[in-house]
């Protein structure tokens, strides 16, 4: 009989006390030992298993469960190495989780932490009546309240690890979850550097200047860059998804996958399951799955759905995504079509870079498995360009669902502005265009002055690529393709082929230019006469496409205000 599914439970002693499904990822605990890393960063993405992980550990070394090897262990692949045995429950651990921290603001994160820093203390309460503890210690934890100023609350760890080394006599260990959630909201909150700030005295006073440390774990989605909050820890050993280390201690390898698919009489949709939840490939290991999507979908008897956008966590992606120009938007387009890119890609996070620099986004959607680098991993990893392709069909439908969340203030306009296009009826076209428009325009920085350089250009350009997205499967959707004696702006290539009656649409973008132009109207012209003295049709010509399918639009902006012809 298949074993109950618990769907959110995160915690490895409630799993394997219940008998519920759980795959074996315990031999990440011996290895994890055995690599003897002072302190460790392991970045994984979201929902793939890094806080149970975090909590077998903490079931396996903590003192609070020495003695119940055998019962929580019993049969699991780290209980076969008898040097590990010794080791379990003989260990002081200090464990914080990150992941309810996403706060709106500084003030309400802080309190958030302070919260869990109190809790922390309270699972070492007997340390407030050991006769060990002097007059200095018991103030030091006094101190410790909800309304502790930020220098008090980064030092809690730092002073629990000295009083658990003195009381068990062996420093402990520190597990710290999702330590950039907090991060990631404060980027999108715009409280970025006093966040910073804070997270980088914790992470001093933690796993730097502590002697008291025994080793430290930590886990997020991200690797932010050292000069953010890491500048100090030259002890840390980060474990990308390109790093050899622990490649198959997060996510469900094939064979786990077959295992749990036959348990659940789901063996026969084998080949969904790979299409939807496969393709995350951690240091060359290929064919990793999302365990969250395999879990739901057995949960649910074999039903196919985004279950991993279904949950929370999408924001940063989404505001970075919506934030970028129109050649990030242009490369979507390739990967959604079933392309393949190519980008130089540092690792390294860099917040403050991310509206500025498409690698750095491209570093965000491959360490949060947006985007996959299958194949093996390069020698040098910093400076050879990598391979990215869209993970599978469930990320896909994530991206589909973002750009419909851009443009969900424009209601209704969003799908006509589609259908007019597609109709050769520019009038409404230019309507429902204004109106998205005037309804999203405040969400983005966009430039209105030809002087400016190109910027406001791009802007409209991945706009517009937004407002498409939808069509894709029906349409191909392109962007700055070669065609006749140019490079046109974005055009719909109907799928239906040379015999299909589906049309075809080239868009040519310009801004209006004063020094030029007396009205858009003239600005429409010059966009129009682009696309004839280019010959920017030929292209769709030449693969077939009738010219009477083919629907030409100059697209016109001063700011907000649009013009479609």
């Amino acid at each position: 009989m298949a074993r109950t599914i618990s769907i959110g439970a995160q915690g490895y002693e409630a799993l394997r006390m219940n008998s519920n499904f759980y795959v074996d990822k315990t031999g990440f605990v011996r290895d994890w030992w055995e690599a003897d890393d002072s302190v460790t960063l392991v970045c994984r993405p979201r929902r793939f298993g890094k806080t149970l992980n975090l909590d077998t550990v903490r079931c396996f070394f903590s003192t609070d469960f020495a003695g119940r090897g055998e019962e929580l262990f019993g049969g699991m692949d780290v209980w076969r190495d008898p040097a590990m045995r010794a080791l379990q429950g003989a260990v002081p651990v200090v464990a914080l989780s990150f992941a309810r921290v996403k706060q709106s603001g500084f003030e309400s994160m802080m309190k958030r932490v302070n919260e869990l820093m109190v809790d922390a203390v309270k699972a070492h309460a007997y340390l407030l009546g050991w006769e060990g503890l002097d007059g200095f210690d018991r103030d030091r934890l006094d101190a410790v309240r909800l309304n502790m100023d930020a220098t008090t609350c980064a030092a809690v760890p730092n002073l629990l690890c000295s009083l658990l080394e003195r009381y068990w006599g062996m420093r402990p260990v520190v597990l710290l979850d999702e330590y950039d959630a907090p991060m990631e909201r404060a980027w999108v909150g715009g409280f970025w550097d006093e966040a910073s700030e804070f997270m980088r005295d914790l992470m001093n006073s933690t796993f730097k200047t502590n002697p008291a440390l025994g080793r430290g774990l930590i886990t997020g989605v991200t690797r932010v860059s050292r000069e953010s909050i890491f500048s100090d820890l030259n002890n840390l050993e980060v474990v990308t998804s390109s790093s050899l280390k622990f490649r198959t201690s997060f996510g469900f390898t094939q064979d786990e996958v077959d295992a749990a698919l036959v348990e659940y009489g789901l063996a026969h949709k084998r080949d969904g399951v790979r299409r939807w939840y496969d393709g995350f490939t951690f240091g060359g290991h290929e064919h990793v799955y999302n365990p969250w999507s395999v879990t739901k979908f057995m949960e649910s008897g074999g039903i196919f759905d985004a279950w991993w956008a279904n949950t929370s966590g999408n924001g940063l992606v989404s505001e970075a995504v919506r934030r970028g120009d129109e050649d990030l938007k242009a490369s979507f387009e390739e990967l959604m079509r079933g392309g393949v890119i190519e980008k130089v890609i540092d690792e390294q996070v860099v917040f403050s870079e991310l509206a500025t620099r498409p690698n750095a986004v491209w570093a965000l959607l491959l360490a949060a498995g947006y985007v996959t680098s299958p194949g093996p991993v390069p020698e040098d990893v910093v400076h050879s360009p990598r391979k990215l392709v869209l993970t599978n069909l469930e990320v896909g439908t994530t991206f589909d669902r973002m750009a419909e969340g851009w443009f969900a203030a424009a209601g209704a306009r969003y799908g006509q502005f589609e259908r007019a296009i597609l109709a050769g009826d520019a009038r409404v076209a230019t309507k429902c265009l204004a109106a998205v428009t005037a309804a999203c325009m405040s969400s983005f920085d966009a430039g209105t002055h030809p002087s400016e350089g190109s910027e406001p250009e791009r802007f409209y350009h991945g706009l517009v690529l937004g407002l498409l997205a939808s069509l894709r499967g029906r349409w191909s959707v392109e962007s700055n393709r070669e065609s006749g004696f140019g490079r046109y702006d974005v055009a719909l290539v109907p799928t239906d082929g040379a015999g299909g009656s589906d049309p075809a649409v080239v868009m040519e973008f310009k801004v209006f230019d004063p020094d030029d132009e007396k009205s858009l109207a003239d600005t429409v012209v010059r966009a129009r006469e682009q696309i004839e003295n280019k010959r920017y049709v030929a292209g769709l010509i030449e693969r077939g496409i009738a010219p009477e399918r083919i629907h030409t639009y100059g697209i016109a902006f001063r700011g907000k205000e649009v013009l479609v012809g």
